[in-house]
Parts: C-alpha cells; structure tokens; sequence
C-alpha cells in the first residue's frame, strides 16, 4: 500500500527556500522565509530567552509531562499578554505552535457542528491546508485590493453575505502574513457587527504580537472584537514575539459561554489527545518565566522594540523608493514583517533567476528579512522588472 502514494508538490515556501540555499552566487537575498533578522542577517536569540532557559536549567527537577492541558501558568500569562482581563472567562489549552492551535481550534469547529472556514484572500498559504486537514470546507472571500495595496472592507461584507450560520472566519490579529494590512479599530467594530449579523464565528490568528505598533497596541483592535462577540476561537503562536521558532510553542483560547466551557475542554483534551498527547514544555516555560519575572520581561519587551523599531525603519526606507507603479509609499504604513507586491509569475521568476532576489511565488517579501545594506539593489532589481 504504501509503495502506492503518489508523489505530493513541495510546499511554496519550502521550495523557494531550497532554491535560495542551493543558489551560489554570493549577492543572493533571501526575502521568502519569514523570520526576522538583524542588520547581520542574523536571527538572534534574545537574551531575555537565554537567561530563562538559565534559570531552568539550575532550577528544572524534573521532565515528566506537564498535563494534558500544558503548562496553566504560561496559559494564564500568555492569556492576560494577548487579552487582557477578560482572557480569565476563556477555555485555554496549550498547543505545538501556532499552526497546531489552528488545527486544534479547526477540528473543535468541526466537533461542534461547524462544516465551513472562510478565508480571507489573500490569506497564510497554510490556512486552507490546515483548513482541509480537519475535514472542513474552505471558503475564500475577497478582503484585499493588491494592485491598490489596501483592505477592501465592501468585498469582506459582501463575502460574509453568501456565507451560513455557524461558519467560522480566520482573521489575522495584526501583522497580516501575507499582507502587512491591519484592521483599524473602527474596522475591527464593523467586523463584530457583521460577523453577529450574519451568525458567523470568529477565528483569531494571532502570531507577531509587539512586531506592528507594540505589545498592547497589536492585539486592541481583538479586543475591541471579542467584547462584542458571544463566541470566538483564538490561535496564538509565541514563535515571533519571542524569537523561539524551534520551540514550536502556542496556544489555544476559546470563548463561550459558562454553562459550554466544561465540554468544551473536554473535547479540546480529547483532540490532542489523539494527535500529540501530550504538548512539549521547553518553549512554554521560557515564555512563561520570562513573563512572570519583571526583569526579564523588560528585558524582552525592550528587546522586541528594538526589533519592531528596525521593521518600521526598512519598511520607511523601502516606502521612500520610486519604482515605476509599485505603489511603494504604501508599505510604510503597513504593519509586522510581511507585505506583498504587486508582481507577476514572470516578474517574481525574474528577479529570482536574473537577480539573485527570493520571493514566494505569490510576491510576498519578508521585510523583517532585508538588510539595509540590501535595499538598493533590492529597488534597482525591481526597477528591472516591474
């Protein structure tokens, strides 16, 4: 039987990174693979992670599991960073990385009644994997005019319009991946608004708090959301925030009402259960005594403004350039690591064969992954083609 699978096409992304490591011109750039680097093009660890993983190492007695649930300190600080106050009324469960919560979160949609996902487009080429994956249906809805660089808040209306009751909706918290375009708070009050109209259930993906405008500032337009709405589900992933993308480490939050959050955990256990049992601690319990000891949670919160303050800084130079109709100046006002051009295939190919410049195949770039010294070839690169 197993002889038999066929041969499945590689990830975008993973291919394109293939393509750069194996590419030997020395001048390459690599603008695919979304983690942030220094002006080294480095991706350093923090040093706020270095010195938790120090006092585990002296302190750790034991790697037992940690509970089905996962670590419950990390949950509730994690819970208090993203949401405030009101993250003390919701379900929570610790996941392997924000891409875990996501299918968590799906496969509780589907336990629940649940049959439809609607995505935004564009959207993180993994969501409609993740989406299939637990057997539901994804939906694409238009949210995003590329050529004009801005969120088209009509075409997203219109969308939820053609949609069922019950169906859930994945929106980015900030930072959007692919996109870089943020809901302001006015739009996040519209959004609550048609989405108890139309009964539709939101799906929070939350994964770059602090890398837009901060740590409070990312997350209050979600807030302002969840405030209006009787249900939603939340996906978080500590993987940027925090520089520990290995670590896999996220989580998971539910909001319902009293009387449904007991069989909600019940079958949020049982779910991963049967998929990983039990989650991994390492990560989590970084994040959780980074969080809970004051010194080291300046240390990290000033840590990440030094790395959003040099995002918003390449984002300033990059908006400053004049490339024939690339609205360039937009990307200033664009949130987090991620904005997508408006290129074509042949473009995006040309710059990757004549130029040595590495793009998804969608042209979205990771500006959190180019280096100053880059930037002017980067422009002249896309002078050439655009």
């Amino acid at each position: 039987m197993i002889e038999n699978l066929p041969l499945k096409a590689p990830d975008p992304l993973l291919k394109i990174i293939k393509m750069f490591r194996e590419d030997p011109r020395t001048d390459k750039i690599d603008l695919g693979v979304g983690v942030y680097k220094d002006a080294s093009g480095n991706t350093p660890v923090m040093k706020a992670v270095k010195d938790a993983e120090a006092v585990l190492l002296a302190g750790q007695k034991t790697k037992t599991y940690v509970g089905q649930q996962g670590d419950v300190d990390f949950l509730k600080l994690v819970g208090q960073l993203a949401f405030g106050e009101m993250a003390r009324d919701f379900v929570s469960i610790q996941a392997v990385g924000g891409t875990g919560a996501l299918r968590l979160g799906a496969d509780l949609l589907r336990e629940s009644g649940g049959k439809r996902i609607l995505l935004p487009q564009p959207c993180w080429p993994n969501h409609p994997a993740i989406v299939r994956a637990a057997r539901l249906e994804a939906v694409d809805v238009p949210f995003f005019n590329i050529a004009e660089q801005r969120i088209d808040m009509d075409a997203l209306f219109a969308g939820f319009a053609t949609c069922e009751r019950g169906d859930a909706v994945i929106l980015q918290a900030c930072c959007h991946n692919p996109l870089g375009a943020d809901f302001s708070i006015e739009q996040w009050k519209q959004l609550a608004d048609a989405l108890n109209t139309h009964g539709l259930i939101p799906f929070i993906d939350l994964a770059y708090q602090g890398f837009g405008d901060g740590v409070d500032e990312d997350v209050a337009g979600a807030r302002v959301l969840l405030e209006r709405v009787p249900e939603a589900i939340m996906a978080i992933s500590e993987a940027k925030s925090f520089g520990i993308y290995r670590e896999r480490v996220g989580a998971l939050f539910v909001k319902t009402a009293e009387k449904a959050r007991a069989a909600t955990m019940s079958n949020l256990a049982q779910i991963a259960r049967a998929n990983y049992s039990m989650p991994p601690d390492h990560g989590a319990a970084i994040v959780r005594e980074v969080l809970s000891d004051n010194a080291l949670r300046t240390s990290w919160r000033d840590e990440l403004d030094q790395i959003r303050s040099h995002i918003k800084r390449t984002r300033r130079m990059l908006a400053a350039e004049r490339v024939n109709s690339i609205p360039m100046h937009l990307i200033a006002d664009q949130k987090g690591m991620f904005s997508t051009l408006p290129l074509n295939d042949a473009q995006v190919t040309a710059l990757r064969e004549q130029h040595g410049i590495y793009m998804t195949d969608a042209a979205r770039i990771n500006v959190a992954g180019l280096r100053e010294a880059d930037i002017p070839r980067f422009v002249e690169a896309l002078k050439a083609v655009a």
